[in-house]
């Protein structure tokens, strides 16, 4: 059983909702990541989106660009996503942390070789969001081969056939978009959630996990009650953005614990 597999299975267990924080590698400064990944698993996070900063992100709203672009100014490269894994993992960080990036780079760097430092880095699995299921099998075969789980994404807008095609593929979690339309924090959920969900359930077993709008603990509960988990990305990059210098762990810390309630 994966890591990601066991995480979700314990939380089913002890009735609880998976929550996941994102975090862009190399945002706010260059090693910002290294302080607060260990900070939000104290806070309660279950698991780690990572960012792979790229210039051109086009499932990502304002929030994220910017923290892309900032990270990118940073001088931040894939390479350096992979060794801030596994420095993460010399930490003590124990729960999943799953990268999240534009296929172009990681194409660049080589699938296999991309896999195999993941791997051998402590990651868990690997988020796409441009690779379509039709163009996945190379990267499929690779997280594989070293034991990743390739995540994929469904929308509102993704027809039933082509969820258990997604499904077939998917290891993990299915990653469930609320909403059409980028990233970026709101203040209500989507009112067809609930039958969007419904939809995708009936084509897997695996974990559903909702992003893309997620931004308080009243969300999260409501997420709660249809699927495995939430994740928050832009809100608390805007968390981390807004914060005073020297501050920005403690407050997204304590942000995280607000949404764990």
């Amino acid at each position: 059983m994966s890591r990601i597999a066991d995480t979700f299975a314990r939380l089913r267990a002890a009735g609880r909702t998976a929550l996941m924080p994102y975090l862009m590698t190399g945002y706010p400064e260059r090693d910002s990541a290294l302080e607060l990944a260990p900070a939000l698993e104290e806070a309660g996070a279950d698991l780690f989106e990572l960012g792979v900063p790229f210039s051109d992100p086009l499932a990502d709203g304002a929030t994220i660009q910017r923290a892309s672009e900032r990270a990118l100014a940073n001088g931040i490269r894939l390479e350096h996503c992979i060794a801030t894994v596994a420095e993460l993992r010399k930490r003590g960080v124990r729960v999943p942390i799953v990268p999240m990036g534009y296929y172009n780079p990681f194409l660049q760097y080589g699938l296999e070789r991309l896999a195999r430092d993941l791997a051998a880095a402590g990651a868990d699995g690997l988020i796409v969001p441009d690779l379509p299921p039709e163009e996945a099998q190379e990267c499929y075969a690779a997280c594989r081969e070293y034991g990743l789980d390739l995540i994929f994404f469904v929308a509102p807008t993704t027809p039933d056939e082509r969820i258990a095609r997604i499904a077939a593929l998917a290891s993990g979690f299915i990653y469930c978009v609320s909403l059409t339309g980028v990233t970026g924090a709101r203040r209500e959920l989507w009112r067809g959630l609930p039958a969007f969900l419904e939809r995708v359930r009936r084509q897997t077993n695996l974990p559903l996990v909702v992003g893309f709008g997620i931004s308080s603990a009243d969300h999260v509960r409501e997420v709660g009650r249809y699927a495995a988990g939430a994740i928050v990305a832009s809100a608390l990059i805007n968390v981390i953005e807004q914060s005073p210098p020297g501050e920005y762990v403690a407050r997204a810390a304590e942000f995280v614990r607000l949404l764990r309630g």
